[in-house]
């Protein structure tokens, strides 16, 4: 029998965006079946909706092209999609236990950062109207999915985006606390690239995920989230003794 090793306390935060903290899953997702509509097409499986969420953007449009054999280049599709979703972006609202959850870590002075796929322009449109939500994520914390430091190719499911994230942290601790480890850092997610993301950078992670998805992969649940890892069903749902916190 395998030992059980010891859950690290947690030291940090680090928060995925879409579909975790706001409702703009939602509006991908509507979005896209408006698509499928117009060409006869079903609507998006939560299977294939799971495997695309997390994506950076053209990653993600080439692999819903793949399933979908729609008319459309690549770049194509991706303007279309970029050109409906953007009047639908000041819609998105915080999702539920999202605001509660940043604020008590913020009265407990645990340190949080948000790291997520979404370039500049659609983060700014996304989050304008959400002030009290994202003001509590200093700019130094919050790593976008277009941020310089990591690779192409790189995005969700590697895990540099986390590292990143994890690395802005650190920059900011005072001189005599050590540096906060990948195994002290708990990773919120909803999508399973991400997820994946975070676990090869060795954090440890909570998995908030839409309950469609969670049906399809009831099996392979435990699987998915790995030893140190929870599933939950809202964010404020999070055990602060647990973790240590």
């Amino acid at each position: 029998m395998s030992e059980i090793r010891q859950r690290p306390k947690i030291r940090a935060c680090i928060f995925d965006m879409d579909g975790l903290l706001i409702n703009s899953e939602d509006i991908y997702t509507e979005v896209t079946n408006s698509v499928l509509k117009e060409h006869g097409k079903p609507m998006l499986p939560w299977s294939v909706k799971a495997d695309l969420q997390g994506r950076p953007g053209t990653e993600a449009t080439a692999r819903f092209l793949a399933w979908s054999q729609l008319p459309y280049s690549p770049e194509e599709l991706y303007a279309t999609f970029a050109e409906r979703q953007k009047t639908r972006w000041k819609d998105t609202v915080p999702m539920f236990g999202a605001v509660e959850l940043l604020n008590k870590l913020k009265e407990k002075k645990v340190p949080i950062a948000l790291a997520t796929s979404s370039h500049r322009g659609n983060y700014l449109l996304k989050t304008a109207h959400l002030g009290h939500m994202f003001s509590l994520f200093d700019d130094a914390n919050t790593v976008l999915g277009d941020d310089p430091r990591i690779p192409k190719g790189r995005g969700k499911p590697e895990p540099d985006i986390w590292l990143v994230a994890l690395e802005t942290l650190n920059s900011m601790l005072p001189d005599h606390l050590e540096r906060i480890k990948p195994e002290e850092c708990l990773v919120f997610e909803d999508g399973i690239p991400g997820l994946m993301g975070a676990k090869k950078a060795g954090c440890q992670v909570v998995w908030v995920p839409d309950p469609n998805i969670l049906k399809v992969f009831e099996d392979t649940k435990h699987e998915i989230v790995g030893e140190w890892g929870e599933i939950l069903p809202r964010l404020d749902a999070l055990d602060f003794v647990k973790y240590g916190l």
